[in-house]
């Protein structure tokens, strides 16, 4: 991890906890009895249900550690309670317009609720990065994969 604080919105935290809450308090639970019982069968060499187990296991407790440090480093910040809402903050929703006209509307939340398909960009991505603290009217250019590109901000809402 970095030394970034994870800013997430409330019910990206919410969503995270869940995850972490289902995976240790239901999944685990039941692969380790799984596990117990493959193991209790004899020869493990051959033993699908004790390897296979065993490397979900792994995977689990992987992610478990991941969700762990990402929710002890978040900084649950509730868009709701933005004072300042003429700028680009996190958690706006705003609605912007490249040089062709075409418009988006995109929300800025924490890189962990991130989801392009919904509008949900990442606190850090790039194109978040160069929203930061915009006004209406304002032009913004970000480097994309796609190449360089100009954005005028049309509209900031907040929840």
């Amino acid at each position: 991890m970095n030394d970034r604080p994870n800013y997430i919105t409330p019910a990206g935290y919410a969503a995270l906890k869940a995850e972490y809450d289902q995976l240790f308090a239901e999944e685990r639970p039941k692969l380790v009895d799984t596990i117990a019982w493959a193991a209790g069968n004899g020869d493990r060499s051959e033993n699908g249900d004790y390897i296979y187990g065993r490397k979900r296991l792994r995977e689990i407790d992987r992610r478990l550690g991941f969700l762990a440090k990402r929710m002890k480093a978040a900084k649950v910040i509730d868009p709701t309670r933005q004072e300042d809402r003429s700028g680009v903050f996190f958690g706006a929703t705003v609605t912007i317009a490249d040089e062709d006209d075409h418009q988006r509307v995109l929300t800025l939340v924490g890189d962990d609720e991130a989801d392009a398909g919904k509008g949900l960009v990442g606190w850090n991505a790039p194109l978040a990065r160069a929203l930061r603290g915009a006004r209406i009217g304002d032009l913004r250019r970000v480097t994309l994969p796609a190449g360089e590109r100009e954005y005028e901000v049309v509209a900031i809402t907040y929840p």
